[in-house]
């Protein structure tokens, strides 16, 4: 008979309270340390930077900025530098030093409104090909920009003449298999979905899911594409299994109504690209895995292929706050670790414990302090 302790289990480890609106949190790479990115009451900008230390949690470095920070990514960044790129409420890209962080390493008026959105792929030995980064803005529009490249973006997707602005909400990068090929997927306030191919410069597929799209999210980013997660306004989310595209319908897919507010984010666990976990407006997470069908795909009438999707099962979720919970980062380095963070201005470093782990977290919460302990400090003669 099965026991509640076999499900995976969802343990919130520290809970802090911030004096500012936090929009985006990050890991840093190969370190026990993260990032949280947001505004204060005054308008102004600001960067925190925190270690978990023997079961705590403590702030070693605050930097504000001139302007409100939305998003950030250290996607595109080596595991030497660990530069973490950001967009701001003014529509700058701005790549940041954080053992140096007065004087950004890398500057551009991106967008001329608000960066809602940025991912990078070619960095922390992710993918192939040149270190890029994506913006995706309120304006409508969506670059790719190569640090290595200043002023001009490498590629802009925007509008044609004559057609309706959308605001672009989310965008990620995926299909970076190799140094030729790489795609680039947004998501837009009216449910569209936009497939973009780089190595043609071309859009490759496109969809509506009726809703606001709040979320795009590749399971893996340095493969040939497999499965898209795409989250909305009214709770669900959608699967794109993403390797038979039909010349007609597209990319098969799977929705399931998993909250009773907006879906805000949605992340894989890097170390399993099936489990993934979505955050709700409503304070709830709800951890989640893809089974894949027998066959991923079939003949249609006229003998074509198209592609069958598999099934979503859940497999744990909890309550953490009674406001939206606005971001949410998996640990790269440390399976199940995750922080998160929510509008009532609070992160919540947390840990979700699959499979085997669990037997090490059911003792007591100090025993997982000593798990985060583990984790490695230093990248050569860095220590962040």
């Amino acid at each position: 008979m099965s026991t509640p302790f076999e499900k995976p289990q969802i343990i919130c480890h520290v809970q802090k309270s911030l004096n500012y609106t936090v929009f985006d949190s990050k890991w840093i790479p190969c370190s026990a340390k993260f990032v949280c990115l947001g505004n204060y009451a005054r308008g102004t900008g600001v960067m925190q930077i925190y270690e978990v230390q023997h079961g705590e949690v403590h702030m070693i470095k605050e930097i504000e900025k001139a302007k409100p920070i939305k998003c950030g990514t250290f996607g595109a960044s080596s595991l030497q530098q660990r530069h973490i790129a950001t967009g701001d409420f003014d529509g700058n890209l701005n790549i940041w030093n954080l053992e140096v962080p007065d004087v950004p390493v890398f500057s551009v008026k991106a967008h001329k409104e608000i960066v809602n959105s940025i991912d990078g792929v070619g960095g922390l030995g992710i993918g192939d090909g040149a270190p890029e980064i994506v913006t995706g803005s309120r304006d409508g529009t969506v670059k790719v920009w190569d640090p290595r490249q200043k002023d001009s973006p490498v590629a802009n997707m925007e509008p044609l003449p004559g057609e309706a602005k959308r605001d672009c909400w989310t965008v990620t990068f995926g299909h970076a298999f190799n140094d030729q090929d790489r795609c680039v997927c947004a998501g837009y306030d009216n449910g569209d979905i936009k497939l973009f191919d780089l190595r043609n410069m071309s859009l490759r597929w496109e969809t509506n899911i009726k809703n606001g799209v709040c979320c795009v999210e590749f399971d893996r980013k340095d493969i040939n594409m497999n499965k898209l997660v795409a989250t909305s306004l009214e709770g669900k989310f959608h699967v794109f299994d993403m390797r038979t595209q039909h010349l007609t319908k597209g990319f098969a897919s799977v929705s399931e109504k998993a909250h009773k507010s907006t879906i805000w984010q949605a992340r894989h666990l890097p170390q399993n690209r099936d489990i993934f976990m979505t955050a709700g407006g409503a304070g709830n997470l709800h951890l989640w895995k893809y089974e894949y069908p027998a066959q991923r795909s079939k003949k249609d009438s006229d003998g074509v292929d198209m592609g069958v999707a598999g099934t979503v099962n859940l497999l744990q979720n909890a309550t953490l706050s009674s406001q939206p919970i606005a971001s949410l980062d998996w640990s790269p380095d440390k399976q199940g670790l995750c922080v998160c963070s929510s509008f009532d201005q609070a992160f919540l470093p947390l840990r979700v414990a699959i499979g085997r782990l669990l037997i090490r977290l059911l003792t007591a919460v100090s025993v997982f302090s000593l798990d985060v302990h583990l984790f490695p400090r230093e990248v050569g003669n860095k220590a962040l």
